[in-house]
């Protein structure tokens, strides 16, 4: 595999229900990660961009949250339909999504 241009994090963190901070697994962050992995299929796009799930990245109770490197973006309250969008703008267009952004406080 070569050195990849970006690389997606999807927060799967998992806490118990009731638990204060949440969790982003209880927000459907596992259709988020799926949702990602299927676009990167449909499109083919192995080369230069890698996805991976990964513990708690930040924000839990503004989750799914999903962290694009190297650009250091975080978004918050994705969604499966998100995935394209940030697909098309961001990773292949080089353009954050902006209505999907932590806020720079969060961050």
């Amino acid at each position: 595999m070569a050195k990849p241009a970006r690389h997606v994090f999807i927060c799967t963190q998992n806490r118990p229900p009731q638990h204060p901070r949440g969790s982003c697994a209880a927000k459907g962050s596992a259709a988020v990660l799926q949702a990602f992995w299927a676009e990167q299929q449909k499109r083919q796009a192995y080369d230069g961009l890698a996805i991976t799930y990964s513990g708690c990245i930040g924000p839990c109770d503004q989750g799914a949250n999903v962290l694009v490197y190297p650009e250091s973006v975080l978004y918050r309250n994705v969604t499966p339909e998100d995935v394209t969008e940030i697909f098309d703008s961001h990773l292949l267009g080089g353009q954050p999504v902006v209505r999907l952004l932590a806020p720079g406080t969060v961050w």
